[in-house]
């Protein structure tokens, strides 16, 4: 079924004319048919315009025009990022009829290496929210049991991909919104560097604790996407390199890596906690790390400054961004967003700059520990998928966390230091809902990871499986 090809194999059968970019466009909606009013996964679809470009790229491949790399692979944006022509809501009532008139620069870089922009994904209110739900849409539901959530805030993108309704998702990761439905759809979900993938419209131009991600299904998937949207863009202070070329996928690559990388573990961090069937599968998943790699330590970076300076920080960037909303709209904002905004009241400039030392502390321990090691696995959620409703996470292992984002210490502590991870899938719970590993990065070390993220996923069946 055409809707099943990985994103890679897509383009390569379109580009030697085996498959036609209108029948893969076709495939996508025809999943959207079946699946998207039960899942929710896609809050507004561009079925026209995309049939009318999948074939301006047929007959583009058919006049033997150079061909681009995303060139007819259909692909979605979550409803948080700005699309030309096609409406953005923010997961808000406030914009529940905006229609952007320009694309945000990921999507923009999409479309012009040849994807093709099929609709926009699900998300909680601003992007703030443990659920995919918000009061226009949702809530988005887990493809393997509707009864539990996908995870937040790129939800509908990792179930779009996961169901076959794309074959690519732009998603945004601040906190571990790309890791996070990932983990609890089965799927590959990438946070590049800081500045990877550059945003020009960025409200605070020097923040990057908010990334844009990937969701794919397959490693490679992710690397072809992220190769369409990275390179350096002068709009975007912290944007990195002038290019970024896809690493080496092949046997090859993997026989050596089996032989030279060097991976530190830790299911907490030293600072999270963590659920204990969720740990269970991570504990079995190294132990068959340790049996392909020659070092996989018990070893992590002192992490303990972490939980104070991101929640500083997060709540002061939030404050700034949203206090227009607030001021404005605080009666039409939902609950988990109002908390969020206010949690910025009271911070000063000492508090700021403590966060920022902190910050600054826990970088330099990452340094150090990647001097010996390679890679740092830990587990990508806290928490297996839960159920719809329960609100929010506020309990692991019957002890109390401190508030409603404390479950994200696994994934925010990678956040703050501006360091590449990876989800990939490496288990399931007993009740058969899938588990993710992160995998982290040296700076700037994409590459490497997922090429490593690559071999776990062909030597240890680490990767998506259809329902």
């Amino acid at each position: 079924m055409i809707h099943q090809l990985t994103a890679t194999k897509l383009a390569r059968a379109i580009q030697s004319r085996q498959i036609r970019v209108v029948d893969a466009v076709a495939a996508c909606f025809e999943q959207i048919e079946q699946h998207n009013d039960r899942l929710k996964a896609i809050m507004t679809t561009c079925r026209d315009r995309a049939l009318v470009e999948a074939k301006q790229a047929d007959a583009a491949i058919e006049q033997g025009q150079t061909l681009r790399i995303l060139q007819g692979v259909p692909f979605t944006a979550k409803d948080l990022t700005p699309t030309a022509g096609v409406r953005t809501t923010f997961g808000s009532v406030i914009y529940q009829d905006y229609v952007p008139q320009h694309d945000e620069l990921c999507v923009a870089r999409s479309r012009s290496c040849g994807g093709i922009l099929i609709g926009k994904t699900n998300t909680p209110e601003f992007g703030l929210g443990a659920h995919c739900t918000n009061s226009l849409y949702g809530p988005t539901t887990n493809p393997y049991n509707p009864n539990y959530t996908c995870g937040g805030s790129s939800g509908g993108a990792a179930v779009a991909v996961a169901t076959g309704m794309c074959y690519l998702a732009q998603g945004t990761d601040m906190g571990g919104s790309v890791r996070t439905p990932a983990s609890f759809c089965n799927i590959v979900g990438l946070r590049p560097s800081a500045g990877r993938i550059p945003r020009r419209r960025k409200m605070l131009l020097w923040d990057y604790l908010d990334t844009d991600g990937i969701l794919a299904r397959t490693v490679e998937d992710a690397a072809l996407m992220l190769a369409a949207m990275a390179g350096e863009d002068w709009g975007d202070p912290l944007s990195v390199g002038s290019q970024w070329n896809r690493p080496d996928f092949s046997p090859q690559i993997c026989d050596r890596l089996t032989n030279s990388v060097r991976v530190g573990f830790s299911a907490n961090l030293g600072i999270a906690t963590i659920d204990a069937e969720v740990e269970a599968v991570f504990q079995r998943a190294i132990a068959q790390i340790t049996s392909l790699c020659p070092q996989v330590d018990a070893a992590h970076p002192d992490c303990s400054m972490a939980q104070f300076a991101f929640e500083t920080l997060r709540a002061a960037t939030l404050l700034h961004k949203q206090k227009h909303h607030y001021a404005k709209y605080a009666d039409l904002l939902s609950e988990s967003v109002r908390w969020n905004i206010e949690r910025g009241k009271g911070i000063s400039a000492a508090d700021l700059l403590n966060a920022e030392a902190e910050r600054d502390r826990l970088y330099l321990n990452f340094l150090n520990f990647f001097k010996k090691y390679d890679i740092l696995a830990t587990v990508s959620a806290s928490v297996p998928p839960f159920l719809h409703t329960q609100s929010e996470i506020l309990e692991i292992n019957h002890t109390p966390l401190r508030n409603i984002i404390d479950y994200l210490t696994i994934t925010y502590t990678i956040s703050l230091t501006g360091l590449p991870a990876i989800s990939v899938p490496c288990g399931w719970t007993t009740s058969g809902l899938p588990i993710g590993m992160q995998l982290i990065g040296k700076p700037r070390g994409e590459a490497e990871l997922l090429q490593f993220a690559y071999l776990l996923q062909e030597r240890l069946n680490f990767r998506h499986h259809w329902l």
